[in-house]
Order: C-alpha cells, then structure tokens, then sequence
C-alpha cells in the first residue's frame, strides 16, 4: 500500500470499502466517468487501427496454420448471439422489470485458446515476431504471411524467447501462438492457475513455471527473469501497449457484427457492455475500442469476484497499483482464476478513469449458479470467470437504477452486452466437475 495511507482513514473516506471488508455484493459507480480524458500521448485509437491492421496481414498465417480458422479467413473472432431464455433467467434475479434486449459476446468460443486474452495475447506475439522478421529482411509487409508457417521461420524463432505471468488463459494464448511460430515460450502460472491449463501448455512444449503465491508474483518473477536475457521479450499483462491495443481491435469488430443485426446504438438506444475484470487489460482494451467509437452511447461496467475486487478498489480510492485487496484483509482466492488479481494495472486504471461507468461485484456461488443455467437454457458453457459479466445486468437493476436517470436513458431501448470469456477449451471432465458443483 502507497505510504502514509491507513486502511481507517481509507473506510472513513470510501464507506463502501467496509462491504468490500465483509464480502457483500457491491456497485460502485465511477463520479470521474467523463473528466479528464485520457492523453493520447498515453496510448491513441491510432495503435488500435494498426493492431488491426497487422491481423489482416497475419490472416493468411493463421489460417493455414489453425485449421479451424478457415471458415474465418484467418480472423479470431467470436459471434454476438441472443440469449432469450437467460434474460428471463436474468430478469427472475432482479427486483425491477430487466428491460431492453440481451446478447452475449461469445469469446468463450474464440478459436486457438478460447478466450478474451486470445485477441490481445496472440495480436502481442504476432507483432513482435513481424518486428524480429522484418528487422531481419525475412519478411516484407507485402508478402503472403503464409510463408511463416515454413520451416526456415521456426528455426529463426526458436532463437527467441516469449515469457508471461498469467492466472492461466493469458499463458494459453501467448504459449499456444508463440510455440506455433517456433518461439522457446515460458509461462509463469499463479497458484490459481487451473491444473489442466498447466498440462496444455506443457502438451505444446511450453515451460510452465509454478508459483504458490497469486498473480502478482508471477508477473514479478517472470520480468525479472526476462530482463536477464537480451533474447527474451516479456508480456506484460499489467503495463503492455501491445497487449491493451489487440484487445481493443475486438470493439471494431463489433461495431459492425450490431450493425450486420440491425441493432442501433446512439442517445436513444444506449449500449451497455459487461465484462470479467481481472488485472484489466482484456475488458479496458474492449472498454477504450467501445468509447472511442460510441462516446456517451455505451455504457461499460466490469465485475470483480468479491475476494478479489483489485480494479474497483484500485480506482475508487484513486491508488491504482498502490492498494491490493489484500489491504483490506481479502483473501483473493476465487475459483474465477482468471480473475484472481489483488492489483490491478494502473495504465489500466488510469485508462479506464474517464471511460468506465462502474464496477461491481459477485460471489463466487452465483458463478456457478449461472454456469448451470446458461447451459441448461441456452446450451452455452462459459468458465466461472466469463459468468462475472452475467450478473452485471442484476447489480445495475437491483443496485443502480439511478444510473438510467443520471444519465438520461431509457431502460427500455438500451441493449446489454455480457462480454463472455474462457469456455470451449476446457476438458469435458472438468466441464461435469464445474457443473455439478454445490453451492
């Protein structure tokens, strides 16, 4: 914690911390949302539009070397899809009428590692193997990026090290992509990393590092083994540029898939998006995309287990990286591991500052409860993680009704997006195990 602070002074300050304390369901709504804008000397939607850029380039590679990428010429992306028995499901959990319409955003069946960090993970590995390429005359940006499937690029990757800390689907994305291309990949896993996530990798030739500690220190860790090697390039989930621009490309995509279903987004019909919040690069990616293309027209929210709110309490007490729930005496143990983070990101925080409408949180039982729901009604399996974004409709109606008449919007018209996550990649055994758990 930043020096000179006290936890008293901090509750006295921010009286939602004492339900934060004592695990309660939280909403708090962002009062900066709106000021200051982020500088674009901190990071610009030019870098978005390049990142999108360079996928096309890449399309060509991905599609001869992952198959399953051939109906989508190449481009990782998941559909938008209705879910209306989930609405109702939904609507039954909260205490007023759920209006306006539902999607899901079905990033739990990206292609290549099945989740959010896919778009954001491989777009960092691709990009840096460019550089290597073309710095070394292999590669121009004219060419058919087909040809770094060849041997001869496999050897001259191999020369190169990728390295990560990750709670698990990070590590897949970066492990699956960077051993594709020849890379020697590292992946640094927290004790919250699922065993199966572990032996994947391992399976792709990926050397898993183990901690007993939480994500935090696998990210330390990694970077200071990194930095020893001149040859190795480290993905940092908490501060890259890379990484926050490959997530935000997934806005763009959107844009167009509710254009392609006719569904409007302006002051009349408002967008609100909802989405799993871990260390924040994945949701603040899509969170940026989304307000530089729709303004005050969407509305982004990102949900935090209750033992491991790292973003909200980063960004209400305006510390950022300097405050960890473990301050507060929270535990950061929840089976979302790819949301058991106890520090955010401050880039992110500090990105998200003027851009997000608010954070909430959600206890572990009702991750389960909706895994067995959106399965039983819609035949959809989504991780535990990914069902942190389905109770942000039920915090907002139930906790923040305000919000609609702050911010002058009819329920009725908006449409909701719950921004899913890892899904089609988990083993059918461990499927069951989440289905059938008791809470």
């Amino acid at each position: 914690m930043a020096e000179n602070i006290s936890v008293n002074k901090l509750l006295q300050e921010f009286p939602l911390l004492e339900d934060l304390q004592s695990l309660k369901t939280v909403l708090w709504l962002n009062e900066n949302k709106g000021k200051n804008p982020a500088l674009e000397a901190e990071f610009s939607f030019k870098e978005v539009l390049e990142a999108e850029q360079r996928l096309n380039r890449f399309s060509s590679y991905i599609r001869v070397a992952f198959p399953e990428t051939v109906a989508s010429k190449g481009i990782i992306e998941s559909n938008i899809r209705e879910i209306p028995a989930m609405s109702k499901w939904i609507e039954a959990r909260c205490n007023s009428n759920f209006a306006g319409k539902l999607l899901l955003k079905c990033d739990h069946d990206l292609p290549i590692s099945g989740s959010i960090k896919a778009r954001g993970g491989i777009y960092e590995v691709l990009k840096y193997a460019e550089e290597l390429a073309i710095e070394n005359n292999l590669l121009d940006y004219q060419d058919d990026y087909a040809r770094l499937n060849e041997d001869s690029f496999h050897q001259f990757f191999n020369r190169y090290k990728l390295a990560v800390g990750s709670t698990g689907n990070l590590g897949l994305s970066i492990g699956i992509m960077g051993a594709k291309l020849g890379f020697q990949v590292t992946v640094h896993m927290s004790s919250d990393a699922k065993a199966w996530k572990k032996q994947l990798l391992r399976e792709k030739g990926v050397e898993v590092i183990e901690y007993s500690s939480d994500y935090s220190k696998a990210v330390e860790e990694g970077r200071k083994q990194a930095a020893l090697n001149p040859m190795c390039h480290f993905i940092d989930d908490e501060n890259s540029k890379a990484l926050f621009a490959g997530y935000a490309v997934a806005a763009l995509r959107l844009k167009k898939q509710l254009h392609d279903a006719n569904i409007i987004v302006d002051a009349d019909h408002p967008l609100f998006v909802y989405l799993p919040c871990g260390v924040g690069g994945g949701p603040g990616g899509v969170s940026y995309g989304l307000k530089k293309i729709y303004g005050d027209n969407v509305h982004l929210f990102f949900g935090e287990p209750t033992e491991s709110p790292c973003m909200l309490l980063g960004m209400m007490t305006g510390l950022h990286d300097e405050i960890s729930v473990a301050d507060l005496g929270l535990t950061n143990q929840t089976e979302a591991d790819g949301l058991a983070v106890g520090r955010a990101s401050k880039f992110v925080g500090k990105m998200m500052e003027p851009i997000l409408s608010g954070c909430y949180t959600v206890e572990d039982s009702f991750l389960f409860k909706s895994m067995r729901a959106i399965w039983e009604e819609e035949q959809i399996f989504m991780e535990p993680s990914a069902h942190a974004a389905v109770f942000g409709p039920i915090a907002l109606f139930n906790e923040g009704m305000s919000y609609f008449e702050q911010n002058i919007v009819n329920p009725e018209n908006a449409t909701h997006l719950i921004w899913s996550t890892g899904g089609n990649m988990v083993p059918e055994e461990q499927r069951q195990e989440f289905l059938k758990k008791k809470v």
